[in-house]
């Protein structure tokens, strides 16, 4: 309050009269302000005089009186807001105030890429700026991969708990729209298919192809051999950072399907949508084995016999990359 009657004695000062004050509000309201170019900013908590402190501080605004008295004669039009905005270059007053009542504030965006752990996730909510809050416990699965927007100031948990509730949507509709017979008998045994697939290959065009070599395996009471459930094994739920080793293959271990037969107890990552469709809707085919081709993708086999060859063309690719030094 005591700035605000020293800004109304300064502009009277000024002005010599009301009239006087009024001229020149109206020229600091359109004048084109300081700022170089377009800038974001996380508007300040604690009424309009920290706000204008703080635009004067980034150079948004030249005079945090002029703001000041701006701000009061126009308060009929709204309250300020504290939020990220985007301010343009050269904002006058008028537009700094419309962009503080009716901008939208800055959408931010943090994207969980597929195929992550529990424990990557959790480092990516951990780091993503301007987030706030703990960060609740969570199950592997349960999260869709996708972008994310939010605003500074946004809570982790809520954040959370849209991605669940983006996983829950989509896996109801996969499995609704799911192939007759498959040997699935809920949606959470697709998850958990799918969380594997996802793991296998990277390659969008594969995922359905990948899909049908396990649900042949599951139909023919096979072990899914999965390498990415031993690696999951090996880390104990974590990130495994070597390659596998006989032993990984050999280790008895719920979530190694070299061991076991069917499907893991849980998911071994958050697949995306794709992995989800594509074991709802698998390819059918008579593969039952693949193996990588050194392309970036996988070769198929429908016997034993093939899949060997396949094998064997694949370590020799491997002892030429090592040779090189690649």
């Amino acid at each position: 309050m005591r700035r605000l009657i020293a800004l109304v004695l300064l502009l009277l000062l000024l002005g010599g009269a009301g009239a006087g004050a009024f001229w020149y509000a109206r020229q600091q309201w359109t004048a084109p302000g300081p700022l170089a170019q377009p800038t974001q900013m996380v508007v300040p908590r604690g009424g309009t005089a920290a706000i204008a402190d703080a635009l004067a501080e980034r150079g948004i605004i030249a005079q945090p009186l002029a703001f000041l008295a701006a701000t009061w004669l126009t308060r009929a039009e709204g309250p300020l807001r504290a939020a990220e905005f985007q301010f343009p270059a050269r904002a006058s007053l008028r537009e700094v105030l419309q962009v503080l009542r009716e901008a939208r504030p800055v959408q931010r965006r943090l994207t969980i890429p597929e195929g992550l752990t529990v424990q990557q996730i959790a480092r990516l909510l951990e780091a993503a700026e301007g987030m706030v809050g703990d960060i609740p416990a969570f199950a592997e699965g349960e999260i869709l991969p996708e972008t994310y927007a939010y605003q500074w100031g946004d809570n982790r948990a809520a954040l959370l708990r849209r991605a669940k509730q983006a996983m829950d949507q989509a896996l109801a509709e996969a499995w609704a729209a799911r192939a007759p017979s498959l040997p699935l008998a809920t949606a959470r045994e697709a998850l958990i298919l799918a969380s594997i697939v996802e793991r296998e290959t990277g390659q969008r065009e594969e995922r359905a192809r990948v899909a049908g070599v396990f649900i042949n395996r599951l139909r023919r009471g096979m072990p899914l051999q999965s390498d990415p459930t031993a690696a999951y094994a090996a880390a104990d739920g974590g990130v495994l950072d070597r390659p596998l080793t006989r032993a990984d293959l050999d280790r008895d271990h719920p979530f190694n399907t070299y061991q076991i037969r069917g499907l893991p107890p849980a998911p071994i990552a958050s697949p995306g949508r794709a992995a989800i469709r594509a074991v709802t809707r698998p390819e059918t085919t008579e593969f039952i084995y693949f193996v990588a081709d050194g392309t970036g993708g996988h070769a198929f086999a429908r016997t034993l016999e093939e899949h060997n060859r396949n094998v064997a063309r694949w370590r020799e690719i491997e002892r030429a990359r090592a040779a090189s030094g690649r």
